[in-house]
C-alpha cells in the first residue's frame, strides 16, 4: 500500500504516515557496544573541540578579526552538522531500536543538508577572506569590514536554508511504502528518495540543479581565490615572505581538502559500489571525522589559537 504525506487525511485511506527503519552501520549485535563507544567518543571530541574554538575566539580580543569570526561560525556549523546524525544513532543503539518517524526523518534531513551546505559556503567565504588578506593586504580592513562579514554570513545562511527547504518540500510530495528500510545511520536525501514508491524524476532534477548552481558556485569561488593566492605568492621574491603568506591560509586549505576530498570520495565509492552499507560506512568520513579533525587542524597550526586556548585553561 502506498502512503503519502497527506494520505492520513483522505477518507478512503486511513494508513498512518510511515516510519523509516535506519539499518545503521552493522547488523551484528556484538558490534553495537563498540560502535556506541566509538561514536560517543568522536561526538564528545568534536563537540568539545569546536566549542573550545568558539570560546577562544570570543574571549581573546586578538582573534576578533574576520578570519576567526568565520572560523568560529564554521565550528558552530560543525557542531550542528554532527549533532543532526550522531545523537539519534547513539539513542537507537542504546535503546536497541532502529525506527525514526517520518517527521523526524524529514527534520533530520533538512538540518543535515543545511549544515552541510553551510559548511561549504563558509569555506568559500573563508577562501575569499584569505584572498583579500594575501592579495590586497593594505585594503584588507576596509574590504573585510564588519558589515561585509555580516552580509557574507547572512547570505550563506539564507541560501543554505532555502536550499534545504526546497529539497525537504520535494520529499513531501513523494509516496512511500510501509516498513521502509534505509541502509544508512541517518536519513540521507538520496537514500530516502531511493525507497520512494512514486516518481522521483523531479527530485533528482532539483538535486542536480542545486549542485550545479550552489555547489559549483562554492567550489569555483574557492578555486578562484586560491588561484589568485598562489599567483600572488609566486611573485614574492624572498622564501621567508612566501612561507609567511602561505602559512596564513595553510590550515584553511587543509580543511577544504579534507571536506571536499572526503565528500567526493564518498560519492565515487557510492557510484562504483552497489553496496549501500559500504557507502554508509564511507560517509562517516565527512559526516563525523571531518568535523572532528577541523579543530585540531586549526589549533595545531595556529599560534594565536594555541595561546587563546591556554588562557581558557589557566
Amino acid at each position: 500500500m502506498l502512503v503519502s504525506f497527506n494520505s492520513y487525511i483522505e477518507p478512503e485511506n486511513k494508513t498512518s504516515v510511515p516510519e523509516f527503519i535506519l539499518l545503521g552501520l552493522s547488523k551484528e549485535a556484538e558490534l553495537q557496544p563498540l560502535l556506541f563507544g566509538l561514536f560517543l567518543s568522536m561526538y564528545f571530541v568534536t563537540f568539545t573541540g569546536n566549542l573550545l574554538i568558539i570560546l577562544a575566539t570570543i574571549r581573546d580580543s586578538r582573534l576578533h578579526t574576520p578570519m576567526y569570526f568565520f572560523l568560529s561560525n564554521l565550528s558552530l556549523t560543525d557542531i550542528g552538522f554532527i549533532s543532526t546524525t550522531v545523537p539519534k544513532m547513539l539513542i537507537n543503539i542504546q535503546m536497541q531500536k532502529k525506527i525514526i518517524t517520518y517527521e523526524g526523518c524529514i527534520t533530520q534531513m533538512y538540518f543535515f543538508m543545511h549544515f552541510g551546505a553551510l559548511d561549504s559556503f563558509l569555506l568559500t567565504v573563508m577562501a575569499y577572506d584569505r584572498f583579500v588578506a594575501v592579495c590586497h593586504p593594505l585594503h584588507y580592513t576596509v574590504i573585510m569590514n564588519h558589515r561585509v562579514c555580516g552580509l557574507l554570513l547572512l547570505l550563506s545562511w539564507v541560501l543554505t536554508l532555502l536550499d534545504s527547504l526546497v529539497h525537504s518540500l520535494m520529499i513531501l510530495r513523494l509516496s512511500f511504502c510501509t516498513e521502509l528500510e534505509i541502509p544508512h545511520f541517518f536519513c540521507e536525501l538520496n537514500q530516502v528518495i531511493q525507497v520512494a514508491c512514486s516518481d522521483t524524476f523531479l527530485n533528482y532534477l532539483v538535486i542536480y540543479f542545486a549542485i550545479g548552481i550552489l555547489g559549483v558556485m562554492s567550489l569555483t569561488g574557492i578555486l578562484f581565490s586560491y588561484t589568485k593566492i598562489v599567483s600572488s605568492i609566486l611573485r614574492i621574491s624572498s622564501a621567508g615572505g612566501k612561507y609567511k603568506a602561505f602559512s596564513t591560509c595553510g590550515s584553511h586549505l587543509s580543511v577544504v581538502s579534507l571536506f571536499y576530498g572526503t565528500g567526493f570520495g564518498v560519492y565515487l565509492s557510492s557510484a562504483a559500489s552497489q553496496n549501500s552499507r559500504a557507502s554508509a560506512i564511507a560517509s562517516v568520513m565527512y559526516t563525523v571525522v571531518t568535523p572532528m579533525l577541523n579543530p585540531f587542524i586549526y589549533s595545531l597550526r595556529n599560534k594565536d589559537i594555541k595561546q587563546a586556548l591556554r588562557k581558557i585553561f589557566r
